[in-house]
């Protein structure tokens, strides 16, 4: 139904982005190491979607590439692994890891996912393994950095976020208050920390 939804990151929750387009904010449910590649609050957010239907909800799950978009539909298409359960998958794991994982037949590294088991990462290595191959593993992990290569300001911002969830802040409100900061080139991690800080006590 939704190819991508496209629009101003409107606000940042622990396990959801809402994204405003024309004045609807649609709820996004997007994998945690997506949070890092956030566009900053109010600017412009591109994420590829997968519109989950169930009797009494509508779930719109989010990805910031087709990459990990395709191996999430994957995923889902193992025996006893849910849109939830494969967005926990790529929590713990990048999707290049996770290809590498399966291609290896790592179940102890898969297995690690919140509610993934050791008979369940098994199962993901039994049934995705011949539907991928190692030359393609690293073909996508070229495309995979280029897309995420950092400029120095993102570098900041992220070492920034990863400094507040050490000193005990989730995710979500760590990201919530570096976006807040307005990083120029000339600020390093401590600065963009200080700023940071300040506004934590507004959220």
């Amino acid at each position: 139904m939704y190819s991508y939804i496209r629009g101003p990151l409107a606000e940042v929750e622990p396990d959801h982005i809402v994204i405003d387009v024309n004045g609807i904010g649609y709820n996004v449910y997007i994998p945690a190491s997506c949070f890092e590649y956030l566009p900053e609050l109010g600017e412009e957010c591109k994420v590829y979607t997968y519109l989950y239907l169930r009797e009494d909800a509508m779930i719109l799950y989010g990805f910031l590439t087709k990459d990990d978009l395709a191996l999430f539909k994957q995923l889902i298409a193992v025996s006893g692994i849910g849109p939830k359960g494969a967005v926990g998958i790529l929590s713990a794991l990048s999707a290049d890891d996770l290809r590498f994982a399966i291609l290896a037949g790592d179940s102890k590294l898969i297995s690690k996912a919140p509610g993934i088991g050791a008979k369940t990462a098994q199962r993901v290595i039994l049934e995705l393994k011949d539907k991928m191959s190692l030359e393609d593993a690293f073909e996508k992990k070229l495309e995979n950095e280029k897309i995420h290569a950092r400029t120095p300001n993102n570098q900041v911002k992220n070492d920034a976020v990863m400094a507040l969830t050490a000193l005990g802040y989730s995710s979500s409100e760590s990201l919530k208050a570096v976006s807040k900061v307005e990083i120029t080139p000339d600020m390093d991690v401590e600065a963009v920390l200080k700023q940071a800080l300040k506004h934590m006590s507004f959220l």
